[in-house]
């Protein structure tokens, strides 16, 4: 044992050098300081273990203090096996941008170990084959004993090399959703939003489905939520969507992505009311409930700004009395607002108040969504269209060629005027650009007026003779696409189609 002091003294300065760094690992990585404290208790134990063989020698004690020796230096090699792992896993490693994750690093110690435990018993004396033939049957016996711990070892084995799982994803396992924040040999280890800690097997994720949250290929993380919310049926969804749409994006919420753009749909019609659903990309996967709750706010409040309001489920019972007041107030608003429309067009310039209050009891409310085709060329239809908001496109097909873009029709438009009044087929194809909304009058409700008023057949057909110089205009004068009609005959159309002719 002549060799102790020498090599206490190597020690000791290798055993320095190493506190050093546990001092920058340390102050650097804060997870780890309770393994850190752990290795250096380790570390002093076996350095005092060390110690006391060299004093078992002075004593001549020979055969003890080489059994101290031997039984120390096999605890100070795992221990700073342990140590060395950490400073270059936890220290080292970050400093050239590698993160590996805590399996490999327990996983390459246990070997490390293992190794320096067969070298030290044969440097005791002990045959190596005589070794691996012992601890082959050992490992049989412990292999069947712990099979479960073993497959906990080869799914995170799995999980690590498939990339299946990393440290800082977001997952979800049956109602757990948390963060990973570390995977070990036996069990990832997950921390939920309520600051709960959870340890689940490796096995169990290799044998069962979970989620990862926000992870997609080759894009930025981004969790799609959902924002579930009711308004009543009395409201467009068109109206309703766009709202809420440009709300959101104007507002830009913190960890709400633009792109892709928030977005709003009807989902369904239940219990009275229409059910919408608000969808937006979270990009800070911590603050869910926080983002929705404030989104839901959003909503609310634009809803309010737009004299709208969040519904509750509606159960219709028919036991209420009408209020005639409330009714008579509700129509009279409403044909203020439809007289309003009808007193701006130059069609309708020569009726008096009580025919256009006529017209405006008759008139019928008709939406139509981006897409639709409102009236098509060739078709018959018996309507005039006023278009109150949104915006279309009128198209005519020529004979020969491409179809032509005729008009872009805004508020305050209209059409169909000869179709209502000569049932001459429509001359164009209207399509729907935007979300429109309009109104529509019917054959009849003009027929009755111009039956009462015969005169107005001269005035209505110098109207339709304008708007048709109008179209040829637009048409750059190709009368090939929409042949004009002469006054005269513009004129003996309406009266025989409106029948002012048949009591002749």
């Amino acid at each position: 044992m002549q060799h102790l002091p020498s090599e206490l003294q190597i020690l000791i300065y290798f055993i320095a050098s190493c506190l050093i760094l546990g001092m920058l690992l340390y102050y650097r990585v804060r997870t780890s300081r309770h393994r850190l404290f752990n290795s250096i208790l380790l570390l002093t134990f076996s350095c005092l273990g060390l110690y006391s063989a060299q004093l078992l020698e002075s004593y001549n004690l020979s055969s003890a203090a080489k059994a101290v020796h031997e039984t120390f230096m096999v605890v100070l090699g795992f221990a700073l096996i342990r140590y060395w792992g950490m400073l270059i896993f936890q220290l080292i490693a970050p400093l050239f941008r590698l993160n590996p994750p805590r399996i490999l690093e327990d996983l390459l110690e246990a070997i490390a170990m293992l190794g320096w435990g067969f070298y030290r018993l044969h440097l005791a004396g002990l045959e190596l084959g005589q070794l691996v033939t012992t601890s082959a049957v050992i490992t049989a016996v412990l292999a069947f004993a712990m099979q479960d711990t073993l497959g906990n070892i080869l799914a995170g084995l799995a999980l690590h090399l498939d990339n299946s799982i990393e440290q800082g994803d977001w997952i979800k396992l049956g109602e757990l959703t948390g963060r990973v924040v570390d995977l070990s040999w036996r069990a990832t280890r997950v921390e939920t939003r309520n600051g709960e800690t959870v340890m689940i097997p490796n096995g169990m994720l290799m044998k069962g489905q979970f989620q990862l949250l926000g992870k997609r290929v080759d894009k930025p993380l981004a969790w799609r939520r959902w924002v579930w919310f009711e308004v009543g049926l009395d409201t467009l969804p068109t109206q309703v969507m766009l709202l809420i749409e440009n709300a959101i994006r104007e507002a830009a919420p913190p960890n709400v992505a633009q792109d892709p753009p928030p977005s709003c749909l009807l989902m369904n019609v239940e219990k009275g009311n229409a059910r919408y659903a608000a969808r937006y990309w979270l990009t800070d996967l911590q603050n869910d409930d926080p983002t929705d709750s404030q989104i839901r706010t959003l909503i609310d409040a634009v809803l309010r700004r737009n004299s709208l309001r969040l519904a509750a489920p509606q159960y219709k019972v028919f036991v209420t009395q009408e209020n005639e007041r409330y009714f008579e107030g509700r129509h009279k608003q409403h044909t203020q607002e439809r007289l309003a429309v009808l007193q701006k067009l130059e069609l309708l310039a020569s009726l008096k108040e009580e025919e256009l209050h006529t017209l405006a009891d008759r008139l019928r409310f008709t939406p139509y969504v981006a897409g639709d085709v409102m009236i098509r060329q060739g078709e018959k239809v018996e309507w005039l269209y006023i278009l109150i908001k949104g915006e279309a496109e009128a198209w005519v097909q020529p004979t020969r060629g491409e179809r032509k873009l005729f008009a872009k029709l805004g508020p305050g438009s209209f059409f169909g005027e000869m179709g209502l009044m000569t049932g001459e087929a429509i001359r164009a194809t209207v399509v729907v650009s935007t979300n429109v909304e309009c109104y529509r009058i019917d054959k009849e409700s003009f027929q009755q007026i111009l039956l009462s008023r015969p005169e107005l057949a001269g005035v209505f057909s110098e109207v339709l003779v304008k708007r048709q110089a109008e179209e040829q205009i637009l048409l750059n004068d190709d009368s090939s696409i929409i042949p004009p009609v002469a006054r005269s005959e513009i004129l003996a159309r309406l009266q025989h189609f409106i029948g002012l002719n048949r009591g002749a």
